[in-house]
């Protein structure tokens, strides 16, 4: 049997290929939880939207950004070679908005012949709080290999409904879907549940950018001690699964807020009038 393991990143890489399990790989390397999406998976709307986000958001330029992402996702294009699919995901709204659209681009090549499983590491008896694939040695990708759920062209509908759901960018209509339906994807509604909070509340503010300021507030003085809290607060109340550079970008946005001198950050006036008449919520 042929198989291709199509694996959420590269750290979860560098454990896969000292495991013994075998096939091609292919390393998923957007973050579409960020920066506008368009529902057409791979279509050219689609990648004009990420060469644009990446390059002027990001900083990454479009011949980076195509040789360390594209050139990955292209091959996918023709899957008639492989008898089997392996999708290697996490439970938390990063991993799983990327499932979804990994999903949604899977079905344009679908294939009867080809058996289509998934990995999607988040509870374990005895283990506590979720698990990430980061958190398994090589040997225990084969058990994890072992457990994984096959994924029938139905389940790649739903996921494809769940996609263009979460591409409207719609509260209500993201709020009110049932993305626990499909018990395949038993940690999407968890994932966008979480994701519900990063549309703006009272303030005009959503759960990020209010806990940042927040944190500024409570004289946090650098940037690089705010990305740490927030990657604690994270791992221990929310399940976005961001990185620095997620965090990094949150911080860019709200720029207006706060000043910089001499590498101490500190809420401008607009910062604390806003803090100020935030009232009793909750970061």
């Amino acid at each position: 049997m042929k198989t291709l393991h199509i694996l959420n990143g590269d750290s979860t890489k560098q454990i896969f290929d000292r495991s013994s399990l075998q096939g091609d790989i292919i390393v998923w390397r957007e973050m579409l939880c960020e920066g506008k999406v368009f529902d057409d998976v791979g279509g050219d709307q689609f990648w004009v939207q990420r060469y644009a986000f990446f390059e002027n958001e990001v900083g990454i330029s479009k011949l980076d950004y195509y040789d360390k992402t594209i050139k990955e996702l292209i091959k996918l294009q023709d899957v008639s070679a492989y008898d089997e699919i392996v999708l290697w995901f996490e439970y938390d709204l990063f991993c799983q908005v990327n499932l979804m659209a990994l999903c949604t681009y899977l079905l344009k090549s679908y294939r009867k012949d080809i058996k289509y499983r998934l990995v999607c590491t988040g509870k374990e008896n005895g283990k506590s709080p979720f698990q990430t694939l980061a958190d398994y040695t090589p040997k225990e990708y084969e058990t994890l290999y072992k457990k994984k759920v096959n994924l029938s062209r139905n389940d790649f509908l739903f996921a494809k409904e769940s996609w263009e759901i979460y591409t409207k960018n719609n509260k209500e209509k993201i709020a009110s879907f049932n993305f626990s339906s499909n018990k395949k994807f038993n940690y999407l509604q968890m994932a966008m549940q979480q994701h519900l909070k990063r549309f703006p509340n009272e303030n005009g503010l959503n759960q990020i950018e209010n806990k940042i300021l927040y944190l500024i507030h409570s004289e946090i003085s650098s940037k690089k001690e705010i990305i740490i809290m927030l990657l604690d607060w994270q791992k221990k109340e929310t399940v976005y699964g961001f990185g620095d550079l997620q965090y990094e970008l949150y911080l860019k946005k709200l720029d207006s807020y706060y000043s910089i001198k001499e590498n101490l950050i500190s809420l401008n006036q607009k910062g604390k009038k806003l803090l100020l008449n935030s009232g009793n919520l909750k970061f």
